[in-house]
């Protein structure tokens, strides 16, 4: 495999240091180009991290000395230097829409991290052990954005992914209704316990469009390619509730379910033990060898002592059981700023890699 330069767009964001640290040493990408806000443009990243930075790794050595660049004005320098970008920017969802498309028509492509392409019919949202197939439909909007290279593909939201990724393969079994409470970190909106003491013995039960994200986004993953577009699934029925948690990392899913064939258990469990997905049989870099791991323990998983199995990109369950109204329920966890955003986000990546997509 080809060594790709690499740009991070919103380098200064938490979702941004996220992406530095787990691309310091990945033996694909090179991170080569750094932008972020006009404020930060032209400073060193150290200088533009000073006092922001919220990783508890050190700052990468590679990147201390590197200018960030002005996302917006930089973007033809930037995208003329790199193979490909990855997006994680604060701004309007017109203003990041037009951002994303402006680099791709610059032939460069967009592994966004960003709610505001999600629902473009043409742009896949990829999560690589659940929906590969779905990137084929790239082919489609770079006839229309009139590009032979460049191309927007975006990772899902990262509530979806403490519970879609158990719930992939027991589709077999026909999934009519789903009931899902999540419990989210509070790095999910950015923070820490130092930049949010108010999240401190607090928990807040509502997040701004949360419930909707939780509800569309997994009928798009397990949607079908049709022509130039992506047609989202009609089932299974999704209902949820979305919880901010006292927790810095990790986000939790409690999961009802019902199956129009119900599975037993003992095939629930075997299934969750041997599913693979492409990112396995590929091999990627940044692939969990065990994608879902199932605990017999009656306390776990746990936030704290299972969010960062598998460098962070493995989802773990527990609490399978059968319920009074729905056929099964469980809980699930998985790391919410690394397989929920930029370690997924990277995986994406990794899979476009893998098939040619940016060479």
């Amino acid at each position: 495999m080809k060594n790709y330069k690499v740009g991070i767009i919103g380098a200064t964001g938490m979702v941004g240091q996220r992406f530095a640290v787990l691309l310091e040493n990945h033996p694909w990408f090179t991170v080569t180009a750094l932008a972020a806000s006009a404020r930060s443009a032209g400073k060193k990243y150290e200088d533009a991290v000073s006092g922001k930075w919220l990783m508890s790794s050190p700052i990468p050595e590679k990147l201390k000395d590197l200018v960030v660049m002005d996302a917006s004005a930089d973007k033809e320098k930037i995208a003329s230097s790199v193979d490909f970008v990855f997006c994680a920017v604060d701004m309007k969802k017109e203003e990041i829409k037009a951002l994303e498309e402006s680099y791709a028509k610059l032939e460069c492509p967009v592994m966004s991290n960003n709610s505001a392409n999600r629902f473009t019919d043409d742009v896949p949202m990829i999560i690589p052990e659940v929906n590969p197939d779905h990137i084929q439909i790239v082919e489609a909007q770079k006839k229309r954005l009139g590009t032979k290279r460049g191309f927007i593909s975006v990772k899902s939201n990262c509530s979806i992914q403490s519970y879609v990724p158990a719930l992939q393969p027991l589709r077999k079994f026909g999934i009519s209704r789903i009931l899902a409470c999540t419990y989210q970190a509070i790095s999910g909106a950015g923070k820490n316990f130092d930049t949010w003491p108010e999240m401190q013995d607090n928990l807040i039960p509502y997040i701004a469009g949360e419930e909707e994200k939780s509800e569309k986004e997994p009928l798009k993953v397990w949607g079908r390619v049709e022509g130039n577009r992506i047609v989202s699934a009609s089932a299974p029925l999704i209902t949820t509730q979305c919880l901010r948690v006292p927790v810095s990392d990790g986000h939790f899913a409690a999961v009802f379910v019902s199956f129009d064939k119900k599975p037993s258990k003992d095939e629930i469990i075997s299934l969750w033990n041997d599913y693979k997905g492409e990112p396995q049989l590929l091999s990627l870099p940044s692939a969990p060898k065990q994608f879902i791991h199932y605990f017999e323990e009656d306390n776990y998983p746990q936030a704290k002592l299972h969010r960062n199995l598998e460098n962070g990109m493995a989802v773990s369950v527990g609490r399978l059981r059968e319920d009074t109204q729905y056929d099964y329920k469980f809980v699930s966890l998985s790391h919410n700023t690394v397989r929920g955003a930029a370690g997924g986000a990277i995986e994406m990546a990794e899979l476009y890699a893998a098939k040619g997509y940016f060479d």
